[in-house]
């Protein structure tokens, strides 16, 4: 489905717009378009990578103008341009609104315009029961897409769930490791915290079984293990060979949740398994709700929601052979640090 197609990525400088660049770069795609803010990343990007599949935009989603443009001539939207720091959308909530929201309907509606094939957009587990600006902004930004797969004419628009992706550039690990390195204590918030774990290739995974299968307002959620904050910087002591290193414990920061949830509750009664992920079909009845009086739903009442404290739990030993599989951590092995978005 990709021969000779132009797909279009924004927030391409991004950890995880590197890792979709970096599946697709080898693919039989006529070309790529990166789109983000950073000039010096997309400089860094074009020396990296030479090659001439690659196109660099510089614009930003929250102004239709130069969305407009970069999508014209698109086959497939990969979007991942968002705020996703907890703390700064915290501080700065209508920054988060400006690019998650409204960036958001920038990107589908210049797609729906220049009818553009199928756009998959990336969100995450904080929109799930949000009680942070992040997850808030996350939330209203799924809103936002599934009424707009209601009148998007042939343009699919499906939306890939997330947690934590290990090692990209949102994530602690990097974090835990550089204090390590600097001999600083290791901070934590709460060792009883749980987060999803997932790598970047299995997200990866995920954003392309979408664009092969997805359809209009689809959610797709990837299934994860999870595991406590204590064992995760229980297992990056022992991988660097410091299982005595200080930890501190600081408290909760802005806007944190003692756990994740990938699904909701209400989702859970709607959702399809499909083995390695879920998938949540969009809500299609309109505004006259008085036909459907009838169709109350026990499921809901029965349903319990999926998060990362009912989720597999991993212990040290497997976290560490999960913490195995990513490059950063591999590279870190041989003594070379390298940014979550070069892993």
């Amino acid at each position: 489905m990709f021969k000779d197609k132009v797909l279009l990525i924004t927030g391409g400088t991004g950890s995880f717009g590197n890792a979709v660049l970096n599946r697709f770069l080898t693919s039989d795609l006529s070309e790529i378009r990166i789109f983000s803010r950073d000039e010096k990343k997309q400089d860094d990007m074009r020396k990296r990578y030479k090659n001439s599949k690659l196109k660099f935009y510089i614009g930003d989603v929250r102004d239709y103008q130069s969305v407009l443009n970069v999508v014209r001539g698109v086959d497939y939207i990969f979007h991942a341009a968002a705020l996703k720091q907890v703390p700064s959308c915290e501080f700065y909530p209508l920054e988060a609104v400006k690019t998650n929201v409204l960036g958001t309907e920038h990107v589908l509606e210049a797609a729906v315009v220049c009818s553009v094939k199928r756009v998959v957009c990336l969100s995450t587990d904080k929109a799930v029961y949000p009680i942070n600006a992040m997850g808030i902004s996350k939330a209203m930004m799924e809103k936002v897409i599934v009424a707009k797969s209601r009148n998007s004419g042939d343009t699919t628009v499906c939306i890939t769930r997330y947690g934590n992706v290990m090692a990209s550039r949102g994530s602690a690990i990097p974090v835990f490791v550089n204090q390590i390195r600097n001999d600083l204590p290791i901070t934590i918030t709460d060792p009883n915290m749980t987060r999803f774990m997932m790598t970047l290739d299995d997200a990866v995974n995920l954003v392309i079984y979408a664009f092969n299968n997805g359809l209009s307002g689809d959610i797709f959620v990837q299934k994860a293990p999870a595991t406590t904050i204590e064992t995760l910087v229980a297992s990056i002591k022992q991988i660097l060979n410091k299982p005595q290193h200080e930890v501190k414990i600081i408290g909760t920061r802005h806007g944190e949740k003692l756990y994740e949830a990938l699904l909701s509750r209400e989702e859970m009664a709607l959702a399809s398994d499909l083995g390695e992920y879920y998938r949540i079909p969009p809500d299609l009845r309109d505004l006259n709700y008085g036909k459907f009086y009838d169709l109350g739903e026990l499921k809901v009442s029965e349903s319990v929601e999926y998060n990362s404290h009912n989720t597999k739990r991993l212990g040290l030993d497997e976290m560490i052979e999960f913490l195995g599989k990513l490059n950063f951590v591999k590279a870190l092995k041989e003594g070379v640090i390298i940014e979550p978005e070069e892993s």
